[in-house]
């Protein structure tokens, strides 16, 4: 059985955290391996999962409240011990600066575009080491 990556993703609506899921689908590019979703609604929930670990990529919703994406993404930085990489949904392209502010390893704008959002989430999963099974 092939491994599984996954994929994290912060959002407090639970539309956009659906949209993620189908814009990536199970497999982001043929050359990633199959994807499994954890969906985090708050901030303490998404420091949990990865405090827990075998996470292999954030993907943060920057308009999410009370906590943002880019807020979280900075402290997920400073905090977290081997950060998965992270992919900002932005709600605006002047936002972009702030996603590097924030550290984000990359960014794609909110409402999601499909291509854009499976070719970045691919991108990542490319740059992280691959996980052995325990």
């Amino acid at each position: 059985m092939q491994p599984t990556a996954t994929v994290l993703v912060y959002s407090d609506d639970a539309n956009t955290r659906e949209q993620v899921r189908l814009a990536a689908g199970r497999r982001p590019a043929a050359d990633v391996p199959p994807v499994e979703y954890l969906e985090c609604a708050t901030l303490p929930a998404v420091l949990a999962a990865l405090e827990e670990g075998g996470v292999d990529v954030c993907v943060l919703d920057g308009e999410a409240v009370p906590a943002g994406g880019m807020g979280v993404c900075r402290q997920i930085k400073d905090e977290i011990f081997d950060c998965p990489p992270v992919l900002l949904l932005i709600g605006r392209p002047q936002d972009a600066w702030l996603a590097t502010w924030s550290r984000a390893e990359a960014a794609v704008p909110h409402p999601v575009d499909p291509v854009a959002l499976a070719d970045s989430l691919a991108a990542l999963l490319r740059r992280r080491p691959a996980r052995t099974a325990a």
